[in-house]
């Protein structure tokens, strides 16, 4: 039997980010039951679909004396997602920062409910092994530091799902968690995740019950499919010709991807508290979207920009995941986003086959692509005579360390066992030279 917290700071009312989940469904008894407060639900539709249904319900049921249901899904899509495209962010080369992404938003919407409703509390479901913790809290930080914070994970006994089932079943709370099944999913219109389980062991496959939302590569249509994304300073605005709204627009490639197998993800990640962990994530509609922008990328950007626009995408990831979304840093990564996007405009055309996904074509008004210049046939817009000189320039600091490499001593022998495992380089740095048709460099002869 869960035992009453003692010694607590006193609150009269409390906002909770409710999702209707096993957690912060026991949340709302555990709350009152322990510090005898009003609890206020705040539950966001960030695209959660099916999930919504009879939420609101179900949270009066278990004791919320309020619930909010907020509509936040065109806030997301425009103020969270489109700048997660336009900034290219992978975490780890692999991860579309699905959950990540949403904390931000829903944790400001939660204050900005507990700062109308008087609250003098925020409580979250939130485990002490995870990043979400994180990423609320400094969200409250940001935008009401003087609100107490409750975190149930890190006051009650409740060990594991199975006790929080356990302490459902108790307090009549219904639940669709079950001992067999007891994966962790966070879905919105961006991704669905899973973790827990069978999934705590990333020595096995991915069991075929833990896909939700796409199909298998084998169920996948055999002739494949096309699709048309088109680009207006980096934002999505179109679908195989047809303009469309941001919201539609992700439900509709979410469609197209999942019926192709596309999006499926099985990652070993570093959490920010310090550990790895494995999940499963589906993201269908996200993978054609970053897909496709980085194809439009590569055909308007210069060089310079793109390559440094890179550098900028894995900081842009790392403060996402890490949850520092309300940081001038981020403010100033966006502006210089911004700027790089204002050519990014155009339409892609993916090609895709059972969970695979290939580039059928890519145009753009502002590209910097010429056919001419790139051409193998000769011609007057490229003198390939000039590359000798392009090649003496930039290759001049390779002709002086090899100069200064053949006129010095070798280097002092490395400590026995410490040889490479890849063997010796081509050149050695004790290799002598018997000719050396380099210019003499660093002393006078």
């Amino acid at each position: 039997m869960e035992q009453k917290v003692t010694d607590k700071i006193k609150v009269k009312k409390v906002v909770l980010a409710y999702s209707g989940g096993l957690d912060t469904s026991i949340i709302i008894p555990w709350l009152k039951e322990n510090y005898g407060c009003e609890v206020i639900a705040m539950v966001g539709d960030i695209g959660q679909g099916d999930e919504m249904q009879g939420v609101a319900e179900k949270a009066k049921l278990t004791g919320a004396s309020k619930v909010f249901v907020e509509d936040l899904r065109e806030e997301f899509v425009t103020q969270f997602l489109w700048r997660l495209v336009r900034s290219g962010a992978v975490y780890e080369h692999k991860y579309l920062l699905g959950t990540s992404i949403a904390r931000p938003l829903l944790a400001r919407r939660q204050v900005e409910i507990a700062l109308q409703e008087g609250a003098d509390g925020l409580s979250h479901g939130c485990t002490g092994k995870g990043n979400d913790q994180v990423r609320f809290e400094l969200t409250y930080k940001a935008f009401a530091p003087h609100l107490t914070v409750i975190v149930p994970w890190r006051e009650w006994t409740i060990q594991s799902r199975e006790d929080a089932i356990d302490y459902a079943r108790t307090h009549n709370v219904p639940v669709t968690a079950s001992i067999e099944k007891i994966y962790s999913r966070d879905q919105n219109i961006w991704h669905l995740s899973h973790e827990g389980g069978g999934l705590e062991d990333p020595a096995g496959a991915v069991p075929d019950d833990v896909w939700q939302l796409t199909r298998s590569p084998q169920e996948a249509p055999e002739a494949g499919g096309e699709v048309q994304i088109g680009f207006e300073q980096g934002v999505p605005v179109s679908v195989n010709g047809s303009r469309l709204g941001p919201v539609q627009i992700l439900e509709t490639l979410n469609r197209i991807g999942a019926e192709h197998a596309i999006g499926r993800t099985d990652l070993v990640e570093n959490r920010f508290v310090g550990m790895k962990s494995h999940g499963a994530y589906e993201t269908p509609g996200g993978t054609l979207i970053v897909l496709a922008h980085r194809e439009i990328e590569a055909l308007c950007l210069d060089r310079e920009t793109n390559h440094y626009k890179q550098h900028v995408a894995l900081e842009y990831a790392r403060l996402v995941y890490n949850g520092y979304w309300y940081t001038p840093l981020r403010e100033a990564l966006d502006a210089f986003i911004e700027q790089t996007q204002r050519t990014v405009t155009g339409e892609v055309r993916l090609r895709l086959y059972r969970g695979n996904v290939e580039v059928a074509g890519r145009s753009s008004p502002y590209s910097l692509y010429s056919e001419d210049i790139a051409s193998f046939t000769m011609g007057a817009s490229y003198d390939q005579k000039d590359a000798q000189g392009f090649i003496n320039l930039i290759g001049l600091p390779v002709l002086v360390r090899a100069a200064v490499q053949s006129q010095v001593s070798a280097p002092p022998d490395k400590p026995s066992g410490s040889s490479s495992p890849l063997g010796s380089s081509p050149r050695s740095s004790d290799e002598k030279t018997s000719k050396n048709p380099l210019p003499t460099v660093g002393r006078k002869v």
